[in-house]
C-alpha cells in the first residue's frame, strides 16, 4: 500500500496487522475533515434509536452542528460568522428544546433538561464576550476568544450528554452466535492508560515541556463495536497491558498487545487466560453508516462495498484500531494501535483503515502525548475509570 510520507514523497507502509504491522493512511471523503474525537463520538450515538447518518435531521443533531460549527468559526477568528452561530444555535434550543426533553426516556428527561438549561445559560453568556474583541491580535482579542470557546466547549458537552440520554435503554445490536465467548459491551467505556519512558530519566516532551508519566484517556465504543470493546474493556480489566511495551511506532502508529513481542510466538490473549491455548479471538466488525447493524467478518471491500463510510471513522488523531493478519478477518486478539492521524499526509477520499479494520474508540485525553511515544516505553497501568452512557 501506498501512503505520502513526511516529506511528500510516496513510499510503502504495511497495514496493522498482528504483530505490529500497522499503518497509517486515513482521512475522510470531502474537503473538511472533522477530526474532533468528541465530535465523532457523538456523531455515532444511536439517539432514539437511530445511528449514523439516519440522525441528521433530528432536533438534537441541529442544535449539536449548530453548536460545533461555532467552534470552527472561533478556531478562525470569524467573529461575525460566530455571533451568526450563537444566534442560530439559541433559535434551535428555544424552538426544539422541549421536544428534544420529550424524546428521551423517562428515567432520562430530568437530565437531559438540565442539560439544555447549560446550553441555554452558555449561548445567553457568549453575545457579550463577542460584542467587543478589540484589534486583531490584542490581547483584549485573545482573552474574548478564549472566553467564548470555554462556552462553546461547555455547550459542546452538554449536547453530547442530552444525545447520550437520547440513546434507547434498550438499544442493543445482535452479534454472531460463534463469538459468544468474547465479552460485550453494550454501552461506552472510559479508560485510562500510564505509560512511562523505558530508559529511567527519560520524558515524554510536548510543545517542548517534558513530562516523567504520559496519561491518556480513551473512550471504547460498545454502541457499534460491541465485541471489539468488550474483548479490550475485559483485558484492561484482567491488567493484560499492565507493564507491556509499545511495540511499534513509526510516525503512522502507536502499537501494543504483542504478548510476547513481535518476536515471540504468542499473537493475542490465550483462551480462559491461559497463554498455552489458542488466543480468544474477535471477528472484524465494522459499522457501515446506513445499516442498523455491524457487519461481521468481512471487510467492505469484500462485501463490494469499498466506498461505504462508517460511522466511526478512522479520522482523528489517537483514533483506537485493533489489528489483525491482513489476510484473516477474524484473527484479532488483543494487539490495537493508536492512529497518529493527519489528514494532510493523505489525500481525502483516500482511507484504506475504515472498512478494513475495526475502529472502536478515540483518545479524549492526552492525544499530544502520542507523538512523544516510542518502541520500548512501557504500559505502567491500564484501568477502566467508567462504564455507561456518557462515561
Amino acid at each position: 500500500r501506498l501512503v505520502v510520507g513526511a516529506l511528500g514523497a510516496v513510499v510503502a507502509a504495511p497495514p496493522p496487522a498482528q504483530a505490529a504491522k500497522a499503518s497509517n493512511a486515513a482521512t475522510s471523503a470531502g474537503s473538511r475533515v472533522n477530526k474532533d474525537p468528541e465530535s465523532l463520538l457523538r456523531n455515532g450515538l444511536p439517539i432514539q434509536g437511530s445511528i449514523g447518518g439516519a440522525t441528521k435531521k433530528l432536533d438534537a443533531r441541529q442544535l449539536q452542528q449548530a453548536i460545533e460549527l461555532l467552534n470552527d468559526d472561533l478556531k478562525v477568528k470569524r467573529i461575525t460568522a460566530a455571533k451568526q452561530d450563537v444566534q442560530k444555535a439559541a433559535s434551535i434550543l428555544n424552538a426544539k428544546g422541549g421536544a428534544i426533553a420529550a424524546a428521551a426516556p423517562a428515567a432520562g428527561k430530568e437530565a437531559v433538561a438540565a442539560e439544555l438549561k447549560k446550553i441555554g445559560d452558555a449561548l445567553d453568556a457568549l453575545p457579550a464576550i463577542l460584542a467587543d474583541t478589540g484589534p486583531a491580535g490584542s490581547p483584549q482579542e485573545r482573552d474574548s476568544l478564549d472566553g467564548a470557546s470555554a462556552k462553546q466547549r461547555a455547550a459542546a458537552a452538554a449536547i453530547g450528554a442530552v444525545e447520550a440520554r437520547l440513546v434507547p435503554e434498550s438499544y442493543t445490536v445482535a452479534t454472531p452466535s460463534e463469538f459468544s465467548a468474547v465479552p460485550k459491551l453494550e454501552k461506552r467505556a472510559r479508560v485510562e492508560f500510564v505509560l512511562r519512558k523505558a530508559e529511567k530519566g527519560a520524558t515524554f516532551n510536548v510543545d517542548g515541556v517534558p513530562y516523567d508519566k504520559a496519561k491518556l484517556e480513551m473512550i471504547v465504543d460498545g454502541y457499534t463495536t460491541p465485541l471489539t470493546s468488550g474483548n479490550f474493556l475485559d483485558l484492561v480489566k484482567r491488567g493484560f497491558y499492565d507493564g507491556m511495551a509499545i511495540q511499534r511506532s513509526d510516525g503512522f502508529v502507536v502499537q501494543t498487545g504483542d504478548p510476547d513481542g513481535p518476536d515471540g510466538p504468542l499473537v493475542g490473549f490465550g483462551q480462559d487466560g491461559d497463554a498455552k491455548k489458542e488466543p480468544r479471538r474477535v471477528p472484524l466488525e465494522v459499522f457501515v453508516d446506513g445499516d442498523k447493524t455491524p457487519t461481521y467478518s468481512e471487510t467492505t471491500e469484500d462485501g463490494m462495498r469499498g466506498a461505504a463510510q462508517t460511522v466511526l471513522p478512522f479520522q482523528a488523531y489517537g483514533a483506537l484500531g485493533m489489528a489483525r493478519s491482513e489476510y484473516e478477518a477474524d484473527s484479532a486478539s488483543s494487539q490495537f494501535f493508536w492512529l497518529l492521524f493527519d489528514s494532510d499526509l493523505t489525500p481525502a477520499g483516500k482511507n484504506l483503515l475504515d472498512g478494513r479494520y475495526a475502529c472502536f474508540g478515540y483518545t479524549v485525553k492526552g492525544e499530544d502525548f502520542l507523538g512523544s511515544v516510542q518502541e520500548g516505553d512501557v504500559i505502567e497501568s491500564a484501568k477502566v475509570l467508567s462504564v455507561g452512557i456518557d462515561p
